[in-house]
């Protein structure tokens, strides 16, 4: 099961493995003060797409392919998908105001078709 959420939105028990997908560190919080479990920036777009896509939804179909090209050279997915066994909840946690076109509903996407 694998969910995602902004990081600033509450912490439930329902959460379980909780992973900040972002590459930069979410604004305004401390590192001592979030609840996660794992940071991984490596899953996250390169620097490169993330500034070219800039969350401009015009962009997006060609964002998401270009990020599912990076997703699929990432050796980091295969650390998610360990948390994901036995259906163990996993949250994927974002910073990103839009809740339609970030990286982490493409990468949940990407997960759940690995998953099969």
């Amino acid at each position: 099961m694998i969910k995602i959420k902004r990081i600033y939105d509450p912490v439930q028990n329902e959460d379980g493995f909780r992973i900040l997908v972002d590459r930069l560190w979410p604004r305004g919080l401390r590192k001592e003060n979030v609840n996660i479990d794992l940071w991984l920036k490596e899953i996250a777009p390169s620097t490169a797409l993330r500034k070219w896509f800039n969350h401009e939804p015009q962009k997006w179909q060609e964002f998401k392919n270009k990020y599912l090209d990076e997703l699929s050279a990432n050796k980091v997915v295969q650390l998610i998908l360990s948390k994901c066994e036995n259906n163990a909840p996993v949250t994927l946690l974002y910073a990103a105001h839009d809740h339609q076109f970030n990286h982490a509903i493409v990468l949940k996407d990407y997960l759940l078709n690995e998953i099969g």
